[in-house]
């Protein structure tokens, strides 16, 4: 019996639909979706990534997945799979020696996953995979110089430059949300001081908040009425937008940092534009107006009027995965 290929392929000089896998990699989760060569996410699978000790076994476990996937859609081949994974290395194709997973050391996925599936296999961060997938799906498409930060728990990057993400030596290229932002600033989980993630991350907003309401005893707005323990940075987001004057000073500050970083961002890129995604982004304008503000002020005069500051056009619920699923794009 003449086993199935897995590529996709023309059939009577017709280019028929292709199709691709987008596998997102969270510490808690595991999203995997089959994506369209149009941007459309045709259906989804999930796993829980924190319940699995064993590597071997969470592949095959996706593998059987993704297989269940192009049955129940009737889909009999792929271009392949991209991956995006924390400590994903894209020239090794591995997870290197993640922190929060509960595999450690060096798995290598690309390998592992042609063991079930032969197709191309391409394995990179979340953000290298964000600032893929707004290039080939989203508003980026076209440019061939942009930078793509991604807000959330942590601050994350994606630089491309000539059409193609920046990887550098190591394959760690674009870690702009470890930038020193204020020197022997607030501490960062990589050791260091001062990095911009511990400002403008959903933990930083979060943690200018707590500062404030400690500076200003006499607050007693909608923010003072949550536990310390319990207060979100979308708490914060939703107080600005109806007008808590501290939870505005805090997005104040907030875009005031970013838009330095953005500044800087253009000072050795050169881009078309910058785009901003993740959970913070969409507090809107209350973060929105003084982070352009804040870059425009910034910006060295050489740049000013030739870069745009962008939200991200990936559709929220999706975006990881066809950032995964772009990845494929990239070999």
């Amino acid at each position: 019996m003449t086993k199935k290929p897995y590529f996709s392929t023309i059939k009577n000089d017709i280019i028929m639909n292709t199709y691709s896998i987008g596998i997102d990699i969270g510490g808690t989760n595991t999203d995997i979706g089959l994506v369209r060569d149009d941007g459309r996410c045709l259906a989804k699978k999930n796993l829980p990534t924190n319940k699995y000790f064993d590597a071997s076994l969470y592949v095959s476990d996706i593998c059987d997945q993704i297989k269940t996937l192009m049955a129940e859609n009737h889909v009999d081949a792929i271009d392949g799979i991209g991956i995006a994974a924390p400590a994903g290395n894209y020239y090794t194709g591995c997870i290197e020696n993640a922190t929060n997973l509960n595999f450690k050391g060096i798995v290598n996925l690309e390998s592992d996953f042609k063991a079930h599936i032969d197709v191309p296999v391409v394995v990179s961060n979340d953000a290298n995979a964000a600032a893929y997938g707004e290039l080939v799906y989203g508003g980026a498409k076209g440019m061939k110089h942009f930078v793509m930060f991604t807000l959330g728990t942590g601050v994350g990057s994606g630089i491309v430059v000539d059409g193609k993400l920046v990887h550098g030596k190591t394959g760690g290229a674009g870690e702009l949300g470890h930038a020193i932002l204020i020197p022997e600033g607030r501490p960062c989980g990589c050791g260091r001081k001062g990095c911009l993630e511990t400002y403008t991350s959903a933990t930083g907003i979060r943690r200018t908040a707590l500062e404030m309401m400690e500076a200003a005893p006499d607050y007693h707005g909608a923010l003072a009425q949550v536990k310390p323990e319990d207060l979100t940075s979308k708490m914060v987001g939703d107080a600005a937008k109806y007008g808590d004057p501290l939870a505005i000073q805090v997005f104040e500050k907030t875009g005031y940092w970013l838009g330095i970083a953005m500044a800087n961002a253009v000072a050795f890129s050169g881009p078309e534009a910058i785009f901003l995604m993740g959970g913070p982004v969409k507090a809107g304008e209350v973060l929105l107006k003084p982070a352009r503000e804040s870059f425009k002020k910034h910006l060295c005069f050489v740049y000013d009027g030739s870069v745009d500051v962008r939200v991200s056009e990936l559709p929220d619920n999706d975006a990881a995965i066809l950032g995964a699923a772009a990845l494929t794009k990239a070999k």
